[in-house]
């Protein structure tokens, strides 16, 4: 069986993990959000496309789910003692990572290329695949202006009061052959556990994407228990987008291309219902959700392909 996961942020990675150990790794294509990528001192970081990497080759911080494990900060530091604080916290393998990304881009090579090459390196045989060539960016729109993303999340801890969250340049961004070449190609779809305005939601603001989606056989992740996310700013983005930050706004958000809805066992928001809309049927069923340690993340995979089973 051919899966394509849609991936962003820190969840989607957690559920790779037991994917990896449920289906052929070579069977896993995974497209992963752009929006958030940014240079920093001079190289290109990919955060969501590089915990993609760390993850299925072993490699990740578990403990943050994002950087490699064990790793040191001496160029961070010492930088900081130089006077030049990097907006972000890069730790000294993972920005090795960043610069043969960064060379392998000015030699004229595109970021699917780049992403193949460092996905091979790890030892990764799935087909990690940006969603984009087009520079696009998530921006958040705050009373104090409008930021980069990792500017709010990082620099300013997700703090401030967010009014919107648009993805600049989306207008004109494209999915890669690649990425279109994945849905058409797949037996079935997983929408991750990650935000789902910053994280997948770039994914499904490409031209065309949500038509091809409709088209196949799709299990979204509720990132949300009940109404809390289970991390990160999830709850803020979806209030500013207009829907409810919880289990019934995810399946809002979705509803026009899912045909599964899983929720964790203990949300007592939605209960085992049929939804029905102008799109499709939409079954909501529930399982163990919390990913803390490997068992829970294949487990949880183990769930996810048990489903597509009985669709088929």
């Amino acid at each position: 069986m051919k899966i394509v996961v849609l991936s962003g942020g820190t969840g989607t990675p957690k559920l790779l993990i037991g994917f990896k150990k449920v289906v052929e790794e070579t069977s896993l294509g995974i497209i992963v959000n752009t929006a958030e990528d940014v240079w920093v001192s001079g190289n290109k970081v990919c955060p969501d496309i590089d915990s993609v990497i760390y993850a299925l080759s072993g490699e990740i911080d578990t403990k943050k789910w994002w950087g490699i494990r064990d790793d040191s900060f001496l160029t961070n530091t010492w930088l900081k003692s130089l006077g030049y604080e990097e907006p972000l916290m890069i730790g000294d393998k993972d920005r090795a990572t960043h610069i043969l990304r960064s060379e392998m881009l000015r030699k004229g090579l595109s970021l699917t290329e780049t992403t193949k090459i460092l996905a091979k390196t790890y030892g990764v045989t799935a087909s990690i695949l940006p969603m984009t060539e087009h520079e696009v960016a998530t921006m958040i729109s705050t009373p104090e202006g409008v930021m980069h993303f990792q500017e709010f999340w990082v620099g300013r801890k997700g703090e401030p009061e967010v009014i919107d969250v648009f993805i600049r340049g989306i207008e004109g961004a494209e999915p890669t052959e690649e990425v279109i070449r994945a849905i058409e190609t797949c037996d079935a779809v997983v929408i991750g556990p990650s935000n789902p305005v910053t994280s997948i939601g770039p994914i499904l603001s490409l031209k065309g994407v949500k038509e091809l989606l409709k088209e196949k056989l799709v299990v979204a992740v509720s990132p949300f228990l009940g109404d809390k996310p289970f991390s990160g700013p999830a709850g803020k983005f979806m209030t500013a987008k207009g829907f409810e930050p919880s289990s019934r706004g995810i399946l809002e958000y979705y509803k026009d291309i899912i045909n599964w809805l899983v929720l964790d066992h203990s949300d007592t928001l939605l209960k085992g219902i049929t939804v029905s809309d102008n799109y499709r049927k939409i079954r909501v069923v529930k399982t163990n959700t919390v990913m803390k340690s490997r068992e829970n993340s294949i487990r949880l995979a183990e769930f996810i392909v048990n489903l597509f089973d009985e669709d088929v």
